[in-house]
């Protein structure tokens, strides 16, 4: 075990050493040899990027970058991804090109290529329509807003003295502020405007302006080859009118930087200095691991426990003579198994409160994780229960034993050396799956790295550190299984 924990060790050493290094050729002479851009985008970011009645990709964003393909004589291929891992896929090359409302600002700068602006905004903050307590940035401090991990707007309500809760979307900042689980959102006013404009949703105000306006533009990988041409294909889009024709299009007003040569902020260097990978995994261990041991282990401790519950419930509900007792469990089962288990903690959250069921996050996801264990492990336990021979609950009787104690001293003792290797992988892969209760507001690990990376745009260091200390659970809790059988296996005869 030992061993391979070193050569595990070495190997993400070796990664992080030649992490970033990417091949020499131009990003530019690639694209036009295939004479296809890749572009990354969200298709959930109305009215800039989302799908149209047709199902079809459209939006401000997806029309200005076909403008600029055609400028460039390729075609566009859109890869659609959450904007909190947008930057991950530019850096892992699944894309060339971000277009997605990306703001300019230093870090950004420093990190990637990006193009002149194409779109000027402002930001402002929306709030559920009862709630006077925001009337200014200011406001926001000490409030909790929901925000995507890496968006412009997540710094502006940190700034402002907020606590940011991740989420992957506006969509979803949006419920979690109509539900009361945040206080706000900030987000770019012209998103703000399209979403009440559609929607009519009377639940919601803008509550302030931030007062800062802020710059889109492309984004690609550093040194790409690519923003010079991109560059000139945008001032040739803003002298012929196209860019203006587009706005109004979406907007009803032009919403391109009149300067866009001019306006946009610029690096002045003392912002681009960065830790370096080695700093950076040190400053976020403890961080990482307090969310490991305060969250990660007891999300999974406390769901399996109650799922083993539920499990043993539904197994003995299944093998059961009462036929409507059966079909009730083999449903659950049935629904369980038959749905995703990102889906069951979606309905928990977002869906219950629809209903008003309003549930914290932390609970959310033990009923969620508790429901889904107990789905998968009901089957291992009936299992387990049924591979005991029909002889021992005879012989139980014989004895005058009832189903009670035969079940308690006879049939699940023997039911449980079957039952642990498989309720043991159900338990390492729970440890694995409470990386999805990131997505309704639960800090755990994963969230932790997602949030150290946001602001870095180093996501393989610290997606490899929280790997490892995934794996590192796994291999503990494969150790005591194995000690487990050991001992189980003392007393089965030879």
């Amino acid at each position: 075990m030992h061993r391979k924990a070193l050569a595990l060790l070495a190997a993400i050493v070796a990664l992080l050493a030649v992490a970033g290094c990417g091949s020499s050729g131009s990003v530019l002479d690639k694209i036009r040899d295939d004479g296809v851009i890749v572009v990354g985008t969200e298709g959930t970011y109305s009215p800039f990027s989302f799908q149209g009645s047709d199902g079809q990709l459209t939006g401000y964003d997806i029309d200005v970058v076909n403008a600029v393909a055609g400028e460039l004589g390729v075609s566009v291929e859109f890869v659609q991804t959450p904007f909190d891992s947008i930057f991950a896929g530019l850096e892992s090359q699944r894309f060339d090109l971000i277009a997605n409302q990306v703001t300019i600002n230093p870090e950004r700068q420093s990190a990637y290529d990006l193009s002149k602006p194409y779109t000027v905004s402002e930001g402002e903050i929306l709030t559920a329509a009862n709630n006077a307590s925001i009337t200014s940035v200011a406001d926001l401090a000490g409030k909790t807003t929901a925000q995507s991990s890496t968006s412009n707007w997540a710094e502006v309500a940190a700034d402002a003295g907020a606590d940011v809760e991740a989420v992957e979307g506006f969509v979803q900042a949006v419920t979690l502020v109509k539900d009361g689980r945040v206080d706000a959102t900030v987000n770019d006013s012209l998103a703000v405007a399209e979403y009440l404009k559609e929607t009519g949703d009377t639940g919601v105000k803008v509550a302030a302006q931030t007062g800062d306006t802020s710059y889109q533009a492309f984004a690609a990988r550093k040194d790409s080859g690519l923003m010079d041409d991109i560059d000139a294909a945008i001032d040739t889009l803003q002298a012929d009118g196209t860019l203006d024709r587009i706005s109004e299009k979406y907007f009803g007003s032009a919403v391109a930087a009149p300067t866009a040569d001019t306006q946009a902020p610029t690096s002045d260097g003392a912002a681009s200095e960065q830790q370096s990978k080695f700093d950076l995994i040190l400053d976020n261990l403890w961080p990482m691991l307090k969310a490991t041991v305060t969250m990660t282990i007891p999300l999974t401790a406390i769901s399996f426990v109650v799922g083993l519950v539920i499990a043993l419930g539904v197994a003995l509900a299944r093998i059961s003579s009462n036929r409507a007792l059966s079909s009730a469990a083999r449903f659950y089962v049935s629904i369980i198994r038959g749905t995703p288990l990102l889906l069951q903690l979606f309905i928990v959250f977002y869906a219950l409160p629809q209903f008003g069921v309003v549930i914290d996050p932390f609970p959310a996801a033990v009923i969620a994780f508790s429901l889904n264990v107990g789905g998968y492990a009901a089957e291992v336990i009936r299992a387990a229960i049924l591979s005991v021979p029909k002889g021992q609950w005879e012989a139980s009787q014989t004895i005058g034993m009832g189903y009670r104690t035969t079940l308690q001293r006879i049939i699940l003792p023997q039911a449980l050396r079957t039952a642990v290797p498989p309720l043991s992988n159900t338990l390492i892969s729970l440890v694995k799956d409470t990386s999805l209760a990131s997505t309704i507001l639960v800090t755990e690990l994963l969230r932790v790295a997602q949030l150290a990376a946001a602001p870095t745009f180093d996501f393989f260091a610290l997606y490899s550190v929280a790997a490892l200390y995934y794996w590192v659970i796994c291999m503990i809790l494969s150790f005591f299984q194995g000690k487990l059988e050991v001992r189980l296996d003392r007393y089965v005869a030879k």
